[in-house]
């Protein structure tokens, strides 16, 4: 069963039960503009309890509200979320009384009424709803002349509806660009007028409407956009910091770190692993605090050390986890080794190249340059490196361990770890190829103290 087929499933039943029930939301938006929607949510006037006796099994994760999740026969997830493929999200006709939390409602009125319903939704193209069976688009506020005009406007009053739940601001401005869209002059201005309000909003669900921004193809309009409405400001300000910084035109003929920057982002692949979205927008974010103009030209002394604590800083500021936080961190503190590779003994190359996720670190380095001087000359070299080596050569068995060293008289300790690496490194450049080479090696460098 098809993520469509099973939200039609879902409508038929409620209805076969004597319930109104329609597809809604942006699921209907997305099947209008002949694009494959991600999920498929369902609205409906049968209260939760009536949803949940319906059906087989359901999660009524939130049922105060109205919300309740209905898996396919078939595919029932043993952590519900409204994301999971196998799940449909049916929410019962309401009105929203009230959201002094800033994201839920005070108090919510069940309806009988689909055009109430959808007055509480954030905008227009997301508030259409589509009966499945006849195919007829339901419009109560405008959402279909939007869709045609190319344009996002909230849903009535454009500070009410912001007000209800901040988020909704970015969430303005990740549409905008992902559809190439204009912001409603009206919902544009009261988004400049609140965007000090966004801290209002949990870390947690910044960092998520964030990173969706970056990842889902239109990066580069997105925070050209969050510029112009001060939420870079807010919610970036190190990025923003980049605006106005010069970079030595030989190596960065493109223009100032915010220039690069967004380049760079518009050469993000798609669909683009989180990490290395977030990777490529802080790259550089050490640069403006460590510029300076000096005789032959102008440098970033250290930017690359000082960019990883302050990526650090806000990684954890916007409460990534801590293996996200560690990749991206790796990231912005291997982007310029790339320039070393062609000088690198193979076991410092070998090394290099099996770093955790290499392949995010070689298409940062791909569109830093594309980016930049669009050389990829270094690229293409440890490409063809890479794939010259076996692998028996780039990971090789040990060839001694901690026993074979505690064997020889050896006492445990922080010394292991050096000879072990030393031992290593003879591998990895072709040197040691036996047990007896590497325990000669280690008798000869690393002698012990009663010898």
């Amino acid at each position: 069963m098809t993520r469509r087929e099973h939200a039609e499933w879902v409508v038929r039943e409620l209805r076969r039960a004597g319930y109104q029930s329609y597809l809604v939301g942006g699921c209907v938006r997305d099947l209008l503009l002949g694009r494959e929607p991600a999920d498929f949510d369902v609205s409906t006037n049968a209260p939760p309890d009536q949803v949940m006796a319906i059906f087989p099994q359901t999660y009524a994760v939130g049922a105060q509200f109205g919300v309740v999740l209905v898996p396919a026969p078939e595919d029932v997830p043993r952590e519900p979320t409204a994301a999971h493929p196998g799940v449909v999200e049916v929410a019962t006709f309401r009105a929203d009384i009230g959201y002094s939390d800033g994201r839920h409602p005070d108090q919510v009125r069940f309806s009988q009424d689909p055009a109430e319903d959808v007055q509480r939704r954030d905008f227009t193209i997301n508030g259409l709803l589509l009966d499945p069976v006849s195919s007829q688009v339901l419009d109560f506020v405008g959402g279909r002349k939007d869709l045609e005009n190319q344009i996002i406007r909230s849903i009535g009053d454009p500070e009410r509806r912001l007000e209800e739940d901040k988020l909704r601001m970015l969430r303005a401005v990740r549409f905008a660009a992902r559809f190439a869209y204009k912001i409603e002059e009206r919902t544009f201005q009261e988004i400049q007028h609140l965007a000090g309000k966004i801290h209002q909003v949990s870390h947690e669900r910044v960092r998520d409407e964030l990173t969706k921004v970056l990842t889902e193809g239109h990066a580069r309009a997105a925070f050209l956009l969050l510029d112009k409405t001060g939420l870079l400001h807010e919610l970036l300000p190190e990025i923003e910091a980049m605006k106005g910084v010069a970079q030595p035109p030989q190596f960065h003929p493109e223009g100032d770190v915010f220039v690069h920057t967004l380049l760079l982002l518009e050469n993000l692949p798609h669909p683009c692993p989180p990490t290395l979205a977030w990777g490529a927008l802080l790259h550089d974010v050490g640069k403006p605090p460590t510029f300076r103009v000096a005789p032959d030209r102008i440098r970033f002394d250290d930017h690359v050390e000082v960019g990883v604590k302050m990526a650090e800083q806000i990684c954890r500021r916007l409460r990534f986890s801590n293996d996200d936080t560690q990749q991206i961190l790796a990231l912005v503190d291997n982007h310029m080794r790339f320039a070393d590779v062609q000088r690198m003994k193979d076991s410092t190359f070998k090394k290099f190249v099996r770093m955790p996720y290499f392949g995010e670190h070689l298409e940062l380095h791909r569109i830093d340059c594309r980016a930049s001087h669009g050389d990829l000359s270094l690229y293409a070299y440890t490409k063809e490196r890479t794939a010259a080596i076996p692998p028996q050569m780039m990971r090789p068995a040990p060839l001694i361990t901690g026993e074979d060293l505690i064997s020889a008289g050896y006492a445990p300790g922080p010394r292991f770890k050096e000879i072990l690496s030393t031992i290593e490194d003879g591998q990895l450049e072709g040197a040691l190829q036996t047990k007896e080479q590497a325990m000669d090696l280690v008798t000869r460098e690393f002698p012990l103290a009663n010898a």
